[in-house]
């Protein structure tokens, strides 16, 4: 396929800041354009946005129904997939449609509200063969992919601890009170589910610690806290983890952090030696060994792994963050659907549906964690 990919979002509206980052993430590139969208549920505010993005007004939608059943009937320019930003209560549904009508979905996280919605959804993907992809954005850093192809080559040996902070401070007042669009549905049950910190940002770090130890995690010991009076959900998170590989591990997910920004890091030890990363410092993979000098690896350097290589952008030195991160996600997600048979370094390395349902699973086990007494609890997925 020559041509770039055509793709439609389903949010992403006025004053939502993720849309524009997936936008900005999807184009960077080159190799894939927006066509089309239904940006909002308000028609007025999805044509306000259609326009300043320089869509054809014909193919901007006053609701993502209308528009994937008019995408699904076009003869020219059709869509190859579609972007859903919307807030997780709004996930399952244009999900679902989007694939039952023929177009493959990159998604945000968490997949959906709760679990049996994320599992109805894999039924959707197998059923229809539909590639989905959900963005947890940090897998997609070079030097995450070097620290998961250490632990893979077993340079680290068999790990053995394994910690994971994720620490914010925007949420350390009642800001969803004062109408901040982002907090008012953030702390909001019925839009955002279970978990408040734990699904926002506790989903990203667990997410974060099976890509890398590639061991998944089999039973949490939780506890949930609203720290800030008046909320209804989660805003600050702690937990002990046990993962399928014998490790352990600890988990401390916040959003009441007065002063931090996001202040993501997570440390990896094996019997020869261990590792730490920070998004702070994203083009850093700091390596240390049992018996010799520790090491201070860099993004853009010839001595990186195939996986981390094919996903650095710039020459070393150069910095690289975030929105290369998120675009490493579309872009790997582009390859898969150009190339359906490769296996690349970069093709088919993001998070599908399978990663979705972890995410489910675990803020489910977490919840009843700290609802219980009995503190351990297995993740049934």
């Amino acid at each position: 396929m020559k041509r770039k990919l055509r793709m439609g979002m389903i949010g992403g509206g006025p004053g939502a800041f993720i849309g524009d980052i997936h936008r900005k993430a999807a184009a960077m590139d080159g190799m894939i354009e927006l066509v089309a969208g239904a940006f909002s549920s308000d028609p007025k505010k999805s044509r306000t946005a259609g326009k300043a993005l320089g869509l054809s007004p014909q193919r901007v939608y006053p609701s993502f129904e209308d528009m994937l059943r008019q995408e699904k009937q076009a003869t020219k320019d059709r869509l190859d997939f579609v972007s859903i930003v919307t807030p997780n209560y709004l996930h399952f549904a244009p999900a679902k449609m989007a694939m039952e009508s023929g177009f493959h979905v990159i998604m945000d996280k968490p997949i959906t509200l709760n679990l049996t919605e994320a599992k109805k959804l894999r039924d959707v993907v197998r059923r229809t063969g539909k590639l989905f992809a959900l963005t947890h954005t940090y897998t997609g850093y070079p030097m995450i992919k070097e620290a998961r192809s250490l632990v893979a080559s077993r340079k680290l040996g068999a790990i053995r601890k394994i910690y994971i902070e994720y620490s914010q401070g925007w949420l350390a007042s009642r800001v969803e009170a004062s109408g901040n669009k982002q907090a008012v549905w953030r702390t909001d049950p019925a839009k955002a589910g279970l978990g408040g910190a734990l699904g926002d940002i506790g989903t990203h770090a667990a997410n974060l610690a099976e890509y890398v130890s590639g061991a998944r995690i089999t039973s949490v010991c939780a506890q949930l806290n609203r720290v800030v009076s008046g909320r209804k959900l989660d805003d600050d998170v702690s937990m002990l983890l046990e993962f399928s590989n014998q490790a352990t591990g600890v988990l401390v997910a916040t959003q009441i952090a007065a002063g931090e920004e996001n202040n993501l890091c997570i440390k990896v030890y094996g019997e020869k030696g261990g590792m730490v990363w920070r998004q702070e410092e994203p083009n850093t993979l700091e390596v240390k060994w049992l018996d010799r000098p520790r090491e201070v690896y860099r993004a853009g350097s010839g001595y990186l792994s195939k996986e981390a290589g094919a996903n650095c952008r710039t020459p070393g030195g150069h910095p690289e963050g975030y929105l290369e991160a998120f675009a490493n996600i579309y872009v790997n997600f582009a390859n898969a659907l150009q190339k359906p048979g490769s296996k690349s370094g970069k093709t088919h390395d993001f998070p599908t549906v399978e990663d979705g349902i972890r995410g489910m699973a675990f803020i489910e086990a977490a919840v009843r964690s700290s609802a219980s007494r009995q503190k351990w609890t297995k993740i049934k997925s």
